[in-house]
């Protein structure tokens, strides 16, 4: 037959028989002094908690007891038991004996103590007065459940969720968690209806793109979030969440509902957004359904890189491709593309206007390039003012400019010849002493004469000018030698 000292004995919890009677000893004096709030008075000074510790007395412990704190038998463990009660365990122990201060007949808590090898070990503590010995607290059964496997698995949950959160936080890329749960039920409610073509759908109900993009709800953003778009603070960024996803946002959402539509859960594209302060932002948009939340889209993340400065870099590259960089003209290489653009489309007549800077090489040589430059710099400005689509004026050679016109015919560019005269004169009065001038040669499309040979006649008009403009130059340098010894004549450029 089993006895109690059996059932003691072999119990699979840890399981102590303690004297509490120095305890309520001491609570009585205590009181005597006046004492009410003992938790307080505890916590003023652990050594008081301490005190209390010393005069428990452990009367018995089962096999269970020895084994978890490494034990050999009961001397040994009492005479340890400041290697098994220490540290953080003065904290805890405060509540229990508040417990027993206020007559209460059992309490539980949570602890950390310590097997004599020095291992740590969580627990759940039990206490129960046993009957009889509720004024004297003579006899107390004490459970101590490990539960260090269950607190270490919580700890590091907890370790892991800070973890993600210090990612998520301090992530330099924009992170959104977004939940999209209520658009997916309304993907569903409209395939129920009997659509398969969904993009013929929004075509014809972009409502329904917008009242999706309202049903998105933002469940938290991260730092980089908020300095991405100089917005303040979390609140400050979803209140004004319209001035950020604007104008081609829409657009751009479409899309991003037609890949979950077709049952892609991460896709990436790349979108113009805006920050609070007006500014673009172009950047990468990755979208992703969470692990685990694949059957509603209650949880998405949105990471949104910055390539505002890579876009920047590319549009500079693609315009210093099509441009010359000291007249902001266009440069040849776009000039050739737009003469093969023009020779396969049928518009016409197309005219074109082919100059030629007078003197550059003369400046370069008794000024120096600095002054040739400058001169170049001003016919760019002169015909960046009148070349606007669909015309275009590109810097074509060292001193040669071409002014290509679809679209227009003799009339059209003989305006544009006057034009760029008119500009010539206007700067020419801002530069005195350095005046522009140049050659010119116009011509327009013939039927069924290609651009080649339209352009070849603008550029033969133009050495006709050319060869005036010298046979011009070498004749009053004549006039100046003939008239050194005499009166002395007034020379101006026109």
């Amino acid at each position: 037959m089993t006895t109690d000292t059996d059932i003691f004995d072999l119990s699979p919890i840890a399981m102590w028989i303690e004297d509490f009677s120095g305890v309520q000893a001491l609570f009585d004096r205590w009181r005597a002094e006046g004492i009410d709030d003992i938790r307080a008075y505890l916590r003023e000074d652990l050594s008081r908690v301490a005190a209390c510790s010393q005069q428990i007395r452990v009367l018995r412990v089962n096999r269970k007891t020895l084994e978890l704190f490494e034990a050999d038998g009961l001397n040994h463990l009492v005479a340890n038991l400041g290697r098994v009660f220490r540290d953080e365990m003065l904290e805890s122990h405060v509540s229990e004996l508040a417990a027993l201060w206020e007559g209460k007949t059992e309490f539980t808590s949570s602890a950390v103590n310590y097997s004599l090898s020095g291992r740590r070990l969580d627990i759940q503590l039990r206490g129960s007065v046993l009957p009889g010995y509720e004024q004297s607290l003579g006899r107390l059964l004490l459970t101590t459940e490990d539960v260090t496997a269950r607190e270490e698995a919580r700890r590091n949950e907890r370790e892991n969720r800070r973890y993600a959160e210090g990612i998520f936080e301090h992530s330099p890329v924009s992170l959104w968690v977004e939940d999209f749960s209520q658009i997916k039920l309304l993907l569903e409610d409209v395939r129920d209806r009997g659509i398969d073509d969904f993009r013929v759908f929004t075509d014809v109900h972009p409502e329904f793109v917008r009242q999706c993009m309202s049903e998105i709800r933002v469940i938290e953003v991260n730092q980089a979030t908020l300095d991405l778009f100089c917005a303040s603070d979390r609140h400050t960024l979803l209140k004004r969440i319209g001035d950020i996803f604007r104008d081609d946002m829409e657009k751009h959402f479409r899309e991003q509902l037609i890949e979950l539509w077709n049952g892609k859960l991460f896709h990436q594209r790349e979108v113009i957004n805006y920050a609070l302060d007006g500014s673009e932002r172009f950047v990468l948009l990755q979208f992703s359904v969470l692990p685990g939340h694949e059957g509603d889209w209650s949880l998405v993340q949105v990471a949104l890189t910055d390539i505002t400065a890579r876009k920047k870099a590319e549009a500079y590259l693609e315009y210093l491709g099509k441009h010359d960089v000291l007249t902001k003209l266009h440069n040849r290489a776009f000039y050739m593309d737009e003469l093969n653009r023009l020779e396969r489309k049928s518009l016409r007549p197309v005219s074109a206007i082919i100059i030629d800077l007078n003197g550059l090489k003369d400046a370069n040589d008794q000024l120096g390039h600095d002054a040739g430059d400058a001169l170049l710099r001003r016919l760019g400005e002169v015909l960046n003012g009148v070349a606007s689509q669909p015309n275009h004026a590109a810097r074509i050679g060292g001193d040669e400019f071409a002014v290509l016109m679809p679209g227009a015919d003799r009339q059209a560019a003989a305006t544009m010849v006057e034009t760029v005269g008119e500009l010539l004169k206007i700067n020419n009065q801002f530069y005195s002493s350095a005046p522009l001038s140049i050659s010119l040669g116009v011509a327009t499309s013939e039927p069924g004469e290609s651009m080649e040979a339209m352009v070849r006649r603008a550029d033969l008009a133009m050495y006709e000018q050319k060869r005036a403009y010298h046979v011009s130059r070498k004749a009053e340098a004549g006039d100046q030698q003939d008239t050194t010894s005499g009166p002395e004549k007034s020379v101006s450029a026109a």
